[in-house]
């Protein structure tokens, strides 16, 4: 891919932006002011990444001095380049099809998968005025915020950016902050139902071999 036609694709920053935010709206579907600004500081990151993988490649001009003596031979204004990791590891194969970016596809899956199925059971309980405690809320009490922080992570190991790079630790840290609001706001409103499912629920990473989690009830939240 030449240089004119690798980057400068404003028509493809915004259709990808649009259809990664907007199939992340479908599987979240935000309701709530915290729903919206934990979505709306994901959809920075898709355009941000997007801006640098079709737009304006920031990140490979500030580092092209150092890439270029790094990595001789390589022409890192060709779209290929940008994927890094596959570069810096020195893969000898299609970038596309590299395990980088297989993790990242992986990811991607997995993390939208989780997304909906966590919307799902949230809703009916929300409906039921209980607390969401199946599917995943089983296992973990934020699947959706794990599932945001997934997809982010799997971006980040097909296209590395400065600014994402910058992004992803104030997001992580900014999703466990809201994670810490909405369980205090939960006690408020469940009180010892919530509280028992703290205590047998972990927040981010599930218990291997753990069972599900019992099944508590009373006033709707919006736990995430």
């Amino acid at each position: 891919m030449n240089h004119e036609s690798a980057y400068g694709l404003w028509s493809l920053v915004i259709l990808n932006s649009l259809v990664f935010i907007i199939f992340a709206f479908s599987f979240a579907k935000p309701q709530s002011r915290t729903d919206w600004r934990s979505f709306g500081a994901f959809s920075a990151f898709i355009v941000a990444l997007f801006t640098e993988m079709y737009g304006f490649p920031l990140t490979i001009y500030l580092l092209l001095p150092w890439l270029s003596q790094t990595f001789p031979g390589i022409d890192f204004l060709s779209h290929d380049a940008g994927h890094l990791l596959e570069v810096m590891f020195g893969w000898q194969v299609n970038p596309h099809f590299g395990p980088f970016h297989i993790a990242s596809n992986v990811l991607l899956v997995l993390g939208f998968m989780l997304l909906a199925a966590s919307w799902k059971v949230l809703y009916r309980a929300q409906r039921n005025h209980t607390v969401a405690t199946t599917g995943p809320y089983a296992r973990i009490r934020h699947p959706q915020y794990v599932g945001f922080v997934a997809i982010m992570f799997g971006f980040l190991l097909q296209w590395p950016t400065l600014v994402t790079l910058a992004m992803f630790p104030i997001l992580v840290t900014m999703y466990a902050l809201l994670a810490k609001r909405e369980e205090r706001d939960s006690l408020a409103h469940f009180g010892d139902a919530y509280r028992r499912y703290m205590q047998s629920t972990p927040a981010f990473l599930p218990r291997l071999g753990s069972g599900t989690a019992s099944s508590t009830s009373g006033r709707t939240n919006d736990v995430n």
